[in-house]
């Protein structure tokens, strides 16, 4: 998809920016509003949050309930109010198998995105930052990967792992470069715990990488300067004005006599506490009363 106005498209203006060499800083866009907002205040990237468009706009925790064609919709939406600022959009898992991802691939490419991300966990996924994940084998996202990467025609495919809460970050940087050999353009490695593990996937990723930073997460606070001395090149912040808005909305409903004239509690101090305003423990409620067998 081109611009009229840059004679460029999405993927071109974000592939400039990266090989500008600044850490390209990628506010969470979760609703028009949110977007009219990173545009206006010169970001020169957004990121299109899945766990903020499950929430927001659908009144859903981040547990893999929100498909491909709502999410394409919204896509359209952010990608036309943003113009010519590349946005980067959570695919989840592909929503299926290889031929599944392929077709969000190319939903998601008409539909305006610069880049887009896919993970290898386990179908239905997870927030990157509660517990209970599963990850598929390397090989089966090798295959979802190589398939959106002949799909594409000109968006970056980000690939992230969530191998590090599952089976512990050499598993995880060792996939990562699995990933980015087989072709991805930006690697994610999501949830690392502290600042020595950021470090070290700096040091021994070999490829563009991006770093995840959630308000209420499990991955510490970098500043920018230092996340481009360690190597990154896009810092996405998925939950800063998501998190800031909510507990904004709890205040002023507080102030007119909601929860008895206070808070009640509802200004999330995790993601948990986040998700668990739109139902996620009613969500997880209905799997485990209806499990999987063999699951």
């Amino acid at each position: 998809m081109s611009d009229s106005g840059t004679g460029t498209s999405p993927g071109a203006r974000l592939r400039a920016l990266l090989d500008a060499g600044e850490l390209i800083v990628a506010p969470g866009i979760f609703d028009g509003l949110s977007a009219h907002l990173v545009r206006r205040m010169g970001f020169r990237a957004g990121y299109l949050t899945g766990a903020g468009i499950a929430a927001s706009g659908f009144a859903l925790p981040d547990v893999g309930l929100v498909g491909m064609a709502e999410m394409v919709e919204r896509v359209t939406m952010v990608t036309g109010v943003l113009g010519d600022v590349p946005l980067i959009a959570d695919a989840d898992t592909g929503y299926g198998p290889a031929a599944s991802v392929a077709r969000t691939v190319r939903a998601y490419e008409r539909a305006g995105a610069a880049a887009i991300q896919l993970e290898d966990q386990e179908f239905p996924k997870r927030c990157g930052h509660l517990a209970g994940k599963r990850i598929v084998a390397t090989e089966a996202f090798l295959a979802q990967l190589g398939a959106a990467l002949d799909a594409r025609q000109d968006a970056l495919i980000v690939a992230r792992t969530d191998a590090r809460a599952v089976s512990g970050l050499d598993e995880a940087i060792e996939r990562a470069n699995s990933y980015a050999a087989a072709g991805a353009d930006v690697i994610f490695v999501e949830a690392p715990r502290s600042r020595a593990e950021i470090a070290r996937i700096g040091r021994e990723v070999a490829a563009p990488k991006l770093i995840n930073i959630v308000a209420g997460g499990l991955t510490p606070e970098v500043d920018p300067a230092t996340l481009t001395e360690l190597g990154f090149a896009i810092a996405i912040y998925p939950t800063t004005a998501l998190l800031a808005a909510t507990d904004a909305v709890v205040k002023a409903l507080a102030g007119l006599g909601g929860g008895s004239g206070s808070d009640a509690g509802l200004s999330p101090a995790t993601m948990e506490d986040f998700f668990r305003l739109v139902g996620l423990d009613e969500w997880n409620g209905i799997g485990d009363r209806w499990p999987v067998p063999g699951g």
